[in-house]
């Protein structure tokens, strides 16, 4: 029989229960663990070069007034990070409309997942092929090494922090939108305007995985010269990585919006494309425009320059990851009464 809705707790958002002491470990934890990338920040904009290495460009004083800008915005973006970690944990965080809670919480999923994904299989790749050093050499004329490790290693704590978080408080005020199987979903679960924009999105993001596949392959067309002269294994991995997430996304949002009636996936629990087309359409669309954005800032050196098809790749993967999130809203709205 097809259940068309679910009846929303008793309880409103403003009664949900206080946050354990394990919130507020985890709440600490996700703090903590934003101070090193903040500090480094704080500490360039001042005008420190503390892990950069002598002849990188960031100690170019012709970009100096973008990379403040630069820095300064990615300090803001990492602040965020604190802001949700306490909305998700203080009573007054229990109050917020939703799509203010919503909207950061998917973004900060889609700049997150990539790095929690990525940096350790990098890390996995290299260690198995050799090609670590390589990589580690080529990097230093940019950042040093540890500098990676604590950025990049502080993202993943403070995403594995924040994503318990959520969950958690999604349980209490939410845990509805997901109950359920998929051979339970209404064929309007998402709506028409919803599924036009999912379907439009699934199209949109074969031009992304063809392009991270065809990297993954081995084929340069469209890489800057200076990517091509540094491709490792793990180069390999991550594009091959970047092509299944976008796929991911697109297969959690069509299961969504057609519910089909297979055995295969009649029985499947709603939570695991709910999960699928939030954290990938975040990550293509959210990880998409940071990159392309990346890609826009102007480059001294040519063989940085990214080109055009480059360019066309991480658009296309933006629009995609926002439109398939338009039937994610959906069919969040739909759900609750």
């Amino acid at each position: 029989m097809t259940q068309t809705s679910h009846p929303a707790p008793s309880s409103a958002p403003a009664r949900l229960p206080d946050p354990g002491r394990a919130s507020r470990v985890l709440r600490a934890v996700a703090v903590v663990s934003c101070l090193p990338y903040l500090s480094l920040k704080v500490a360039w904009i001042a005008g420190s070069s503390i892990g950069i290495p002598s002849g990188s460009s960031l100690l170019d004083e012709d970009n100096r007034a973008l990379m403040i800008s630069v820095n300064a915005l990615t300090v803001l973006m990492d602040a965020a990070v604190i802001v949700l970690a306490l909305m998700l944990t203080r009573a007054w965080g229990r109050r917020v409309p939703s799509p203010l809670l919503v909207f950061p919480m998917w973004a900060a999923t889609g700049l997150l997942t990539p790095i929690m994904t990525g940096f350790p299989l990098q890390l996995a790749v290299g260690l198995f092929t050799g090609s670590g050093e390589k990589s580690s050499s080529s990097g230093d004329s940019f950042l040093k090494d540890w500098v990676f490790g604590i950025v990049y290693g502080g993202f993943i704590v403070q995403g594995l922090a924040l994503g318990i978080l959520f969950v958690r408080y999604a349980r209490e005020r939410w845990g509805h939108v997901w109950r359920g199987r998929v051979g339970g979903l209404p064929h309007d679960a998402c709506g028409r305007a919803a599924r036009m924009a999912s379907v439009a999105g699934a199209l949109l993001a074969l031009v992304p995985v063809t392009v991270h596949l065809m990297w993954a392959a081995g084929s340069t067309t469209g890489l800057p010269q200076q990517r091509i002269d540094e491709r490792t294994s793990d180069f390999t991995a991550l594009e091959s990585l970047s092509a299944a997430t976008t796929a991911v996304a697109v297969a959690g949002m069509l299961l969504l919006v057609f519910a089909p009636r297979t055995a295969t996936f009649t029985r499947l629990p709603v939570k695991v494309p709910l999960a699928a087309a939030w954290a990938g359409s975040g990550a293509v669309g959210c990880w998409g425009a940071w990159m392309l954005f990346a890609g826009l800032v102007p480059q001294d050196d040519p063989a940085k320059q990214p080109p055009t098809l480059m360019i066309l790749t991480y658009a296309v993967s933006m629009i995609a990851g926002f439109l398939l999130a338009c039937g994610v809203a959906s069919f969040l709205r739909r759900r609750t009464p």
